[in-house]
């Protein structure tokens, strides 16, 4: 799911390692991603984090979506900044599931994200659905 995750990859997201229920993922904050104030926009930080998320909840094989996200901003991040995302999985139960991700520069927390996930079907339906998606444009 990750190799085909553009928006990720477009902004230097890096997966470290994936294991079931679990993703560790990277990003530098750039230039770009700094807002009005000389920090990171919290809309980046949330995207680390929802990347990480989608790589654990993944990690069992069915397509999984998120069905819902909070995020707590404990402290700013900024313009060079390396960030990594520690996802894990808290508990499955039927088709949802609860996994929590921290934000780290080296030690210190950058923000908690929750992310509640829901299985919505195996890969082949998923390819199936991108394919008549993709052919009904």
């Amino acid at each position: 799911m990750f190799a085909a995750d553009r928006a990720s990859h477009g902004l230097g997201v890096e997966l470290l390692e994936q294991g079931e229920g679990t993703a560790v993922l990277r990003m530098t904050v750039t230039p770009a991603m700094v807002n009005g104030h000389g920090i990171a926009h919290g809309g980046y930080v949330f995207l680390l984090a929802d990347s990480a998320f989608a790589c654990a909840c993944n990690s069992h094989g069915p397509v999984t979506v998120a069905a819902g996200a909070d995020v707590t901003f404990v402290a700013p991040a900024y313009e060079g900044d390396v960030l990594v995302a520690r996802a894990e999985e808290r508990t499955r139960f039927g088709r949802s599931g609860l996994y929590d991700v921290s934000v780290l520069r080296g030690d210190e927390v950058i923000a908690e994200f929750r992310g509640r996930s829901r299985t919505i079907g195996s890969a082949s339906t998923s390819a199936s659905a991108s394919t008549t998606s993709k052919e009904s444009r």
